[in-house]
């Protein structure tokens, strides 16, 4: 265990705000985990791709590092895997890939750790978490055993999941549960697949992904973000059809139950903040859908950003914008 007092919080957000964190305990075991007594329930933090320090965090930060791959069976037709939660995404998405099982290809380059994808359910290019989850293993606080979770039970819908809800702080998600396949169709319904065909490898859609991403995100290195800060609006067909009228080139994705999909950072661009920026946060100008800290961005810059990018999105479709991005304090 590894615990540090009084730090920034900018080594652990990729938007990279400058906050303070009171108190850092990291953990790399499920024995430490369970050897491990907080006082109050400490929050969760994976690689802090996806969460932003709005202001100084008084609660316990934990992150919980353990790591290792485990191939639990293996036949012609699939490969189950029982992941820990601190390995990386992006990381064991390349390991599957190079194997060639089919599943998790259409989410390479995603940033983060493998325990925060159920959280998120996370998804891109037609594809998400939830299509190839068994379970995932959850550490509760309070019995301090670790309970096994179906797919069924994981309440996955888009970029949401009981881990959201009904279990949000009351444990640790310590690992997940995938199937993936020896043979695969590749998804290609997104722009920047079309190049690809039913023929093409599990190596070539992953690249191809990974192309465009890197073509529209910025290194958080280089330029702090977090991805894509809002969730994809998801209308009813009568809502769609009345943006679709005034903007025929809208695009969509249509849902099975019945719903469309619409593009949030096409919203954005459409009421003109694609390279708009309030102080030193800013909409990222070659994806508007990515907020970006230009080095000096404060809390309050990214507030009135996001209030200034909902309201005008608001007024011209009558849509309501969500972050996707966890927003804390």
């Amino acid at each position: 265990m590894r615990l540090l007092q009084q730090l920034s919080a900018k080594p652990y957000s990729t938007f990279a705000l400058d906050t303070q964190l009171a108190e850092l305990v990291e953990l790399e075991s499920l024995a430490e985990l369970m050897a491990y007594q907080p006082q109050a329930t400490p929050l969760l933090l994976g690689e802090g791709s996806n969460s932003i320090f709005l202001s100084n965090q008084t609660q316990t930060v934990l992150r919980y590092l353990a790591k290792s791959r485990t191939v639990l069976s293996e036949d012609e037709k699939n490969v189950q895997l029982h992941i820990e939660a601190g390995d990386n995404w992006h990381q064991l998405v390349s390991w599957t890939v190079a194997q060639g099982w089919w599943g998790l290809e259409n989410l390479s380059l995603i940033p983060g750790s493998v325990g925060a994808a159920p959280v998120q359910n996370i998804g891109a290019y037609g594809a998400e978490l939830a299509d190839c989850c068994d379970y995932v293993d959850f550490f509760h606080w309070q019995s301090r055993e670790v309970q096994r979770l179906s797919k069924g039970d994981c309440g996955f819908a888009y970029r949401d999941s009981i881990f959201k809800t009904a279990l949000a702080g009351q444990g640790v998600i310590v690992a997940v549960g995938l199937t993936l396949k020896k043979q695969g169709q590749p998804k290609l319904g997104y722009k920047g697949l079309e190049h690809l065909n039913q023929h093409s490898s599990v190596a070539e859609v992953a690249q191809a992904v990974i192309a465009v991403r890197q073509s529209k995100l910025p290194d958080p290195a280089v330029l702090p973000n977090c991805g894509s800060f809002f969730k994809n609006p998801v209308v009813s067909h009568t809502v769609f059809e009345t943006i679709q009228h005034a903007y025929p080139a809208i695009p969509f994705y249509p849902q099975a139950d019945g719903l469309v999909k619409l593009a949030a950072g096409w919203l954005i661009e459409q009421v003109g903040l694609k390279g708009q920026r309030i102080g030193d946060v800013g909409c990222y100008e070659k994806q508007a859908l990515v907020l970006v800290n230009f080095g000096l961005g404060t809390a309050a810059d990214l507030k009135q950003m996001i209030a200034l990018i909902q309201q005008k999105v608001a007024v011209t479709f009558a849509v309501q914008l969500e972050p996707e991005v966890r927003l804390l304090g």
